[in-house]
């Protein structure tokens, strides 16, 4: 069984979960949890929301956590590649779908990317659609621009300043 705990983040709330030693599922406070879990903060668990927190905060660019996401072969494959999209930066679907060499699977990689059952993580939020439209997210649209001006505002400038300070 799933351990999973909810932790009050700048973004709201969101849940984490634990299967097997690594990390199964992120979800936000109005999406749907995993079918199964039993309430408890393990120290994988903790360290999890330690580094969401490092992210919000701009300290952490790059997750170190063993994440098993459940998916398809297709699925994972899209995820993997999520996994390789920069901090601060975007790819549109047809981007992701060219890079698993299947360019026509446009709306495959959006179902895909869809089914990402570890947000932020897996960050899907960096998918967007042709021409720059911010099309769906499991913790809405409104979580997907506001973690992509996150990542953007703490982008360094080329005077290797932030642009937040």
């Amino acid at each position: 069984m799933k351990k999973a705990s909810f932790y009050d983040m700048p973004t709201g709330r969101i849940g984490i979960a634990e299967a097997d030693g690594a990390i199964a599922n992120v979800f936000f406070g109005h999406t749907v949890r995993p079918e199964a879990y039993e309430t408890e903060e393990t120290p994988l668990i903790r360290r999890a929301a330690e580094q969401l927190f490092e992210y919000f905060e701009g300290r952490r660019r790059a997750f170190d956590l063993p994440l098993q996401p459940i998916g398809t072969r297709f699925e994972r494959a899209v995820w993997d590649t999520l996994l390789t999209i920069p901090y601060g930066e975007t790819r549109t679907y047809g981007q992701v779908a060219m890079r698993i060499g299947n360019p026509k699977a446009c709306r495959a990689v959006g179902r895909a990317n869809g089914r990402n059952p570890i947000s932020i993580f897996i960050p899907c939020h960096r998918v967007i659609g042709a021409g720059g439209a911010l099309t769906g997210y499991a913790g809405g649209v409104e979580m997907k621009e506001r973690l992509l001006g996150m990542e953007a505002a703490k982008q360094p400038t080329t005077s290797g300043r932030s642009q937040r300070e």
